[in-house]
């Protein structure tokens, strides 16, 4: 891994962690044991490096769409979740459930960047579930976009709300979400 990939690495794990507000360029040379101006070299700005993390977020969208093409609609959302599964048992929250609380305090390339990973999710997940609905593994009566919408606010808000509740709590919900698809 060269030394941009993991000022990218770095700067995701912070931000998942404790925030986009709640880190500097300092925080990942200290990490690196590198200069800050070897960090501006590659990012001249916060915002760059932010816009290259969501830029790798969208990136692995896309190979877990191919990975997954071929599976049930029902593993297809398993595995949607275990995405963020993964990334609880790390201590992080997913990229989405991090910065969509500071999305107001961007600047608009930031902004678009970030709507454009929410659209591709939204637009994966509507999908799936019309997939799901029409060989008949999921059974709602609201429109699929709106379905789509309350799973990923769901998920999004119980990665949040577990980190002051219980772990189990992370994993009832997706469970419930999971339920209700095929109830």
């Amino acid at each position: 891994m060269n030394t941009k990939e993991k000022i990218i690495q770095i700067a995701d794990i912070h931000i998942r962690q404790k925030g986009c507000n709640a880190f500097s360029f300092s925080d990942i040379s200290k990490h690196l044991g590198i200069k800050n101006a070897s960090i501006h070299y590659h990012f001249p700005s916060k915002s760059d490096l932010i816009i290259a993390i969501i830029q790798k977020h969208l990136k692995q969208l896309e190979k877990f769409e191919l990975k997954v093409k071929n599976y049930s609609p029902l593993n297809k959302i398993k595995m949607f979740f275990t995405v963020y599964s993964v990334a609880k048992s790390e201590d992080k929250i997913s990229i989405l459930g991090s910065l969509t609380n500071d999305y107001l305090t961007f600047e608009l390339a930031i902004q678009n960047e970030l709507k454009k990973l929410t659209d591709n999710t939204l637009r994966w997940l509507t999908k799936t579930l019309e997939e799901g609905k029409g060989k008949g593994v999921f059974n709602y009566t609201i429109d699929d976009r709106n379905k789509a919408l309350m799973i990923i606010t769901n998920i999004l808000g119980a990665e949040q709300l577990s980190r002051l509740t219980y772990n189990q709590d992370f994993q009832q919900i997706k469970e419930t979400i999971i339920n209700d698809l095929i109830q």
